[in-house]
């Protein structure tokens, strides 16, 4: 077998080959005229993808359907000619049967050395199955989260995480060099009110009557912040509190709470198995000039003008449907300006691809952006801006209330106290990152096959389950190391190679999609595959050859469920 990290896309390019290979011998033996194969030059020119309905075949190609005019044929007409011609010896080993269907489709079953290859390839790329070089190594920054730290991270930004991180790691199988990123909103307004509440605990743990902000942080982390400020930076504390103004103070706790929560945020993260390449301060950004440097650059280069006192950025000659305030009348930047300042920090760093993957209070947000990275000069699709929906939580089939206001609200701790993280990060993933998520707290705690996660990690402790028996059996791994692919006939187990063979793509597909929800209906699909095959077909038989084919199509579907599972950071048990 050719070297491939792809079985699929070999066999479609050994198929299209066959194909156009057919068309020439047909072309030089006079059945159709010379316009044909000019039509079809190349294998490039011949589509050949799986049938949606299994029945039809393993692979198909419509090309018949579009040589009508140069062939002066009938569609169907053409393509039993080719399928006549195809069944000639000397065309591709993959192929086992070819029909004609409908008004001419071509439709291909695969013969057992496709089995074989894919059984073949999966096993000996063990945990690298499913990795490609397609990215080539793209630099690709993802951002993600991006909570601001002023408090517990939420049920969205869970979703976010999630989503991030698997697409993080799809990314990376690609070929992708890919990293995540975490911005810290260290150096705004929400900030400086989240120092205020904290204050105003401190001063009233004090005993002092101090007014609590009317739009404070009311939650009660926020008093426990007060209590460790006072118990570890207590004494520089009473000092700046003791001085004319509270400036020193407000500056003690702003950094005192922002490294706090930063501290909880990480702690929270890690423990939902996300951890950030890098952590980037606004205010980092801010201190090192980047934001004037670039109004000054901006300036230069005619892209700003100034109107009723403030500075605008001339956006909608960018694509942006207005233009955008970059320093308001009172001087202070508005939050695009340390926006733009960012992203144009993330290309001079050398990534060449922007992923933000922001919540849905962001929908006016992509245009500035995008306006932004097309004034800097970079090409159109520099930045993507995936914008994700909703969550609502339902318990007993009811959404669990919740009022971020009043400081009630369910925290992504609550969460994961509540359910396990690998069905968290599963249920997070499960809905295109467009749809408003309805997140089954019952369902998601489940330990049976209703819980799609359950589902999916019961198939692989099935695998390893079988694993063990043959060994006890006696039956050593040299056993099914080369099986006869040919045994494997019944539909249950040609269905389950047909996935593992899919695998490679699905991940591919996943990445450039940018939809690791995709995968998470894949591992699902193949989770019912595998399920199917085990009810139908006894693996461990009286019949040495069947056995070890099985044992091997076992053998690859456990490293495609533990590849699909890892991808998504998720365990892959042995027993349940």
């Amino acid at each position: 077998m050719e070297s491939t990290y792809n079985i699929m896309s070999h066999v479609r390019q050994e198929i299209a080959t066959a194909v156009c290979n057919a068309i020439s011998e047909l072309v030089a033996a006079g059945k159709f005229p010379a316009a044909v194969a000019d039509a079809v030059s190349a294998p490039d020119r011949v589509p050949v993808e799986a049938p949606k309905d299994p029945a039809h075949g393993d692979l198909a190609t419509p090309v018949a359907l579009g040589l009508a005019r140069a062939a002066r044929m009938a569609p169907r007409a053409i393509a039993e000619a080719i399928r006549d011609q195809l069944t000639q010896p000397g065309h591709s080993p993959y192929i086992k049967e070819v029909e004609v269907a409908g008004p001419g489709f071509i439709n291909f079953r695969l013969s057992p050395k496709w089995a074989a290859d894919t059984l073949s390839l999966a096993r000996s790329m063990g945990d690298a199955y499913g990795t490609s070089p397609h990215g080539r190594g793209q630099r690709v920054l993802v951002e993600f989260v991006s909570a601001n730290p002023v408090g517990p991270m939420n049920v969205v930004n869970a979703r976010a995480a999630a989503v991030g991180d698997t697409l993080v790691r799809l990314l990376k199988a690609s070929g992708y060099h890919a990293a995540s990123e975490f911005y810290v909103n260290d150096a705004g307004r929400q900030v400086g009110l989240l120092a205020e509440s904290v204050l105003a605990h401190v001063q009233q743990l004090k005993g002092v009557d101090y007014p609590f902000p009317e739009d404070g942080y009311r939650g009660a982390y926020v008093r426990d912040i007060a209590e460790k400020a006072i118990a570890e930076i207590g004494d520089e504390l009473d000092a700046a509190l003791a001085g004319p103004d509270h400036a020193r103070a407000r500056q003690l706790l702003r950094d005192f709470s922002v490294s706090y929560i930063l501290s909880w945020q990480k702690r929270s993260l890690k423990a939902y198995g996300v951890e950030f390449d890098c952590w980037f301060s606004e205010k980092a950004l801010r201190d090192a000039g980047a934001v004037e440097e670039l109004i000054q650059w901006m300036g230069q280069q005619g892209l700003t003008y100034e109107s009723e006192g403030a500075l605008w950025f001339r956006s909608t000659e960018y694509g942006d449907d207005k233009d955008r305030v970059l320093i308001k009348n009172d001087g202070e930047y508005t939050y695009v300006a340390p926006d733009l300042a960012y992203h144009r920090n993330k290309l001079q760093r050398g990534f060449t691809k922007l992923i933000d993957i922001l919540g849905p209070d962001h929908h006016g947000y992509e245009g500035r952006m995008q306006a932004g990275i097309k004034a800097f000069g970079y090409p159109e699709g520099t930045l993507e801006v995936l914008i994700l929906q909703l969550v609502t939580l339902l318990k007993n089939g009811q959404p669990v209330k919740m009022s971020k206001r009043a400081g009630e609200f369910i925290t992504m701790d609550d969460l994961l106290e509540d359910v396990p993280v690998d069905a968290a990060r599963y249920f997070f993933i499960m809905r295109n990152t467009s749809s408003h998520l309805e997140f089954d707290l019952d369902l998601a705690r489940a330990q049976s096959m209703d819980n799609p996660v359950w589902y999916i990690q019961y198939a692989h402790a099935r695998c390893c389950s079988i694993f063990r028996q043959a060994a006890a059996a006696g039956i050593e791994p040299s056993a099914w190391a080369n099986p006869d692919a040919a045994l494997l006939a019944h539909d249950s187990e040609l269905e389950l190679i047909r996935k593992v063979a899919a695998f490679p793509d699905e991940v591919l597909s996943a990445a450039v999609e940018r939809a690791p929800s995709r995968m998470a209906r894949f591992a699902l699909d193949f989770a019912g595959a595998f399920h199917s095959f085990y009810t139908d077909c006894r693996v461990i038989t009286d019949e040495a050859g069947l056995t070890a084919a099985r044992l091997a199509l076992v053998d690859a579907a456990r490293i495609v469920l533990a590849n699909a599972l890892a991808l998504m950071g998720i365990t892959a048990p042995e027993r349940m």
